[in-house]
C-alpha cells in the first residue's frame, strides 16, 4: 500500500484520478508509486545550471523501474554571488524554505518516495532535513563538482577571486592580474570545487547512505554524474518497495560516521551547523560538543583547498569517499553497521574498496602518514562563547593569538576597513550582529577574510563572528559564536581595544575582562533593533534557535 493510494484510490477518487490523468497518468499507472523529484535547477548559478539534465535522467529512469515520477521546482542563493552584500542574508534562510518547499509538495502530493537533485550549499542539508521530516524513502543526488580553472599552471577555484581582491588592495597584483583570475576562476558547471560547504555536505550525505556510492565527488560535466542520477531513480524504486526510509538510515551513528569523514576530508565549518539542525529534525541527540570529541580521534588524511593543495576532482580520481571510508572503517574509526539506501551495510559496501590508497597520489593520505594528527574543525568555548563557537585550525599557523579588538558592527565595515590597511599584525577582528537573529540570516564572511589573507595578514590577524564562514575560509578564524550579540551573548559586550584570546589549542575564546565589568556593561546593554520586521528575514528572526541547535526554525 503506497502513500499515494490516498490520492488514486480514495474517496475523491474520480476527480483526483481525472487530474493525475491529465499530467499523464494511464490506467496501469494508478498501482504504481509516485516520486517526488525535487529539481534545484536554476540558472542563478553554474553550481545548479546542470541539474535539468538529471532530472530528465532520473524522470526517465523512475519511470523505466516501475514508478510514476512527478517533477517540481525548488529554489536556491548562489552564496557565491551574493557574497558580501545584504542579498547573503538570505542564503541560511533558503535551507529553511527549500526544506519546506519539498516537505509541502511531497506531503501535499501523498508522494511515495523523494529524490530530491541539488547543488549549491544550502540545497543539500534542506533536502535532508526534509526527507527526515517526512520519513518516506528519499534519496539525494548532488549536482557535481565544478573542475577547476586554470591559469599559469595553477589551479583556481572562487575563493581566488576573493583572494586576488586583497592582493590587489595590497598592491601584490594590477587590476589585469585580478580580471584574469576572475575569468578563469570557475569554467563551467557545478559547484565550488575545493572542500567547500557543498562538497563537505555531498560526502556527509553519502557517508551516511542517503546518496550513492562515488556520487559526491563526481565532476558535474561527467557522464557518470547522469548516470549516477539515473541510477539513483532506480535505487529509490527499489527502496520503496523494500520500505527503507531516511530515519532508519540517519541513526547516531550514521552522523558520528558523517563527522568522521568531514573530519577526515578537511570539510567546511558549516557542516557542524548543518548536521546538528538534520540531527534535530531526525531526533537524534547530537550536540556541538560531539564534534570536538570526533575531532580528537580522527585525523585530516585528505590534502584539500581551502588550506591544502587539491580540489574536489583530485579527491575522485584518488577513489573518492568510499576510499576515505575505508581506511577510517579498517582503523575502527567508523561504525561498519550502518545501512544504506541501497540496503547494505558501509562494511558490505566497503568489502571490495582497496586497503590502502592508490599508489603515485597524496590527495588521500595513510592514517600512519596523516596531514594532521587530529581533525580539524575545533569546539572554541569561553566567556565569549558560552554555547561554542566553531574554527578551522588546519594548516593555521599561529593557533594561538591575544591581541586587540577591531570591532565591527557588520561584514561591510570590516571590509572596508581591511581593505583601507586598517588592520594590523596581532589584531583581532570581531564581527557582530551577523548572527541567525541579528543578521539576520548568518551571513558567511568569505570578502573580509579573503582580503585579509590576499594582504598576507591570514597568519598573523584573528576574526571571530556571530556570522559563520564560507568552506573557502581558512586562517585563524572562529564562527558561530553562541550566544549571538544580538540575543545579548558577551560578544556584544565587546569594546574597542579589549584584549581577547584566541586558543586553538586549549580551545578557548577568552575576553580578557574581568567579571565585575562585564556585569557592568551587560546591565547597561539594549537589544539592536531588529533589520527586519516583515518578510522572509523578519519572519526567520523571529523563529531561529542558536546556531549552537542548528539555526533550526521549526524548533518546538
Amino acid at each position: 500500500m503506497h502513500r499515494s493510494d490516498a490520492i488514486t484510490k480514495g474517496i475523491q477518487r474520480s476527480p483526483n484520478r481525472a487530474m493525475l490523468r491529465a499530467v499523464g497518468f494511464g490506467d496501469a499507472d494508478f498501482d504504481k508509486p509516485i516520486i517526488g523529484i525535487a529539481n534545484g535547477y536554476s540558472t542563478i548559478t553554474p553550481c545548479n545550471m546542470g541539474l535539468n539534465e538529471l532530472t530528465h535522467r532520473a524522470e526517465a529512469a523512475a519511470r523505466a523501474a516501475g514508478a510514476m515520477p512527478q517533477t517540481f521546482g525548488t529554489i536556491t542563493v548562489s552564496d557565491g554571488i551574493s557574497m558580501g552584500t545584504e542579498g547573503m542574508k538570505y542564503s541560511l534562510v533558503s535551507r529553511e524554505v527549500i526544506a519546506d518547499a519539498i516537505e509541502t509538495a511531497c506531503n501535499a502530493q501523498s508522494m511515495d518516495g523523494v529524490l530530491a537533485i541539488g547543488g549549491c550549499d544550502k540545497n543539500m542539508p534542506a533536502a535532508m532535513i526534509a526527507m527526515a521530516r517526512m520519513n518516506i524513502p528519499g534519496i539525494f543526488v548532488y549536482g557535481g563538482t565544478i573542475k577547476p580553472g586554470k591559469l599559469g599552471g595553477c589551479d583556481l577555484t572562487v575563493v581566488s577571486s576573493f583572494e586576488a581582491v586583497g592582493q590587489m588592495a595590497a598592491g601584490k597584483i594590477d587590476e589585469a592580474k585580478l580580471i584574469a583570475i576572475e575569468k578563469n576562476a570557475c569554467p563551467g558547471v557545478g559547484s565550488c570545487g575545493g572542500m567547500f560547504t557543498a562538497n563537505t555536505m555531498s560526502s556527509a550525505i553519502e557517508t551516511m547512505g542517503l546518496s550513492l556510492p562515488y556520487s559526491s565527488t563526481m565532476a558535474a560535466e561527467d557522464p557518470e554524474k547522469a548516470e549516477s542520477a539515473a541510477r539513483s531513480a532506480e535505487v529509490l524504486v527499489q527502496a520503496i518497495e523494500a520500505n527503507i526510509c531516511p530515519l532508519d538510515l540517519l541513526t547516531r551513528e550514521a552522523f558520528e560516521n558523517a563527522i568522521s569523514v568531514i573530519m577526515a576530508v578537511g570539510g567546511s565549518t558549516n557542516a557542524v551547523l548543518h548536521l546538528l539542525a538534520i540531527a534535530r529534525t531526525a531526533g537524534v541527540q547530537l550536540n556541538i560538543d560531539d564534534f570536538e570529541t570526533i575531532r580528537q580521534r580522527v585525523p585530516v588524511i585528505c590534502d584539500l583547498k581551502p588550506s591544502g593543495r587539491y580540489v574536489t576532482v583530485d579527491l575522485h580520481q584518488a577513489g573518492g569517499i568510499p576510499q576515505v571510508m575505508k581506511l577510517l572503517l579498517d582503523a575502527g574509526l567508523l561504525h561498519g553497521n550502518c545501512r544504506t539506501i541501497e540496503g547494505k551495510t558501509l562494511s558490505e559496501l566497503l568489502a571490495e574498496v582497496p586497503a590502502q590508497p592508490p599508489e603515485g597520489q597524496d590527495v588521500i593520505r595513510p592514517l600512519s602518514n596523516p596531514l594532521y594528527a587530529k581533525g580539524h574543525l575545533a569546539i572554541l568555548k569561553g566567556n565569549l562563547a558560552e554555547e561554542g563557537s566553531v574554527a578551522k585550525i588546519s594548516g593555521v599557523k599561529t593557533p594561538v593569538l591575544t591581541g586587540p579588538a577591531r570591532v565591527f558592527e557588520s561584514e561591510e565595515t570590516c571590509l572596508a576597513a581591511i581593505l583601507a590597511g586598517q588592520i594590523k599584525a596581532g589584531d583581532v577582528i570581531v564581527i557582530r550582529n551577523e548572527g541567525p537573529v541579528g543578521g539576520p540570516g548568518m551571513r558567511e564572511m568569505l570578502a573580509p577574510t579573503s582580503a585579509i589573507v590576499g594582504q598576507g595578514l591570514g597568519e598573523s590577524v584573528a576574526l571571530i563572528t556571530d556570522g559563520r564562514f564560507s568552506g573557502g575560509t581558512y586562517g585563524l578564524v572562529v564562527g558561530h559564536v553562541a550566544p549571538e550579540a544580538a540575543v545579548g551573548g558577551t560578544i556584544a559586550l565587546v569594546h574597542e581595544g579589549d584584549q581577547i584570546t584566541v586558543d586553538a589549542h586549549s580551545r578557548t575564546l577568552q575576553l580578557q575582562v574581568d567579571a565585575a565589568e562585564l556585569a557592568r556593561r551587560r546591565s547597561s546593554w539594549t537589544p539592536p533593533k531588529p533589520r527586519y520586521t516583515t518578510g522572509v528575514l523578519g519572519k526567520y528572526a523571529r523563529l531561529v534557535s542558536s546556531s549552537s541547535q542548528g539555526a533550526v526554525t521549526d524548533q518546538p
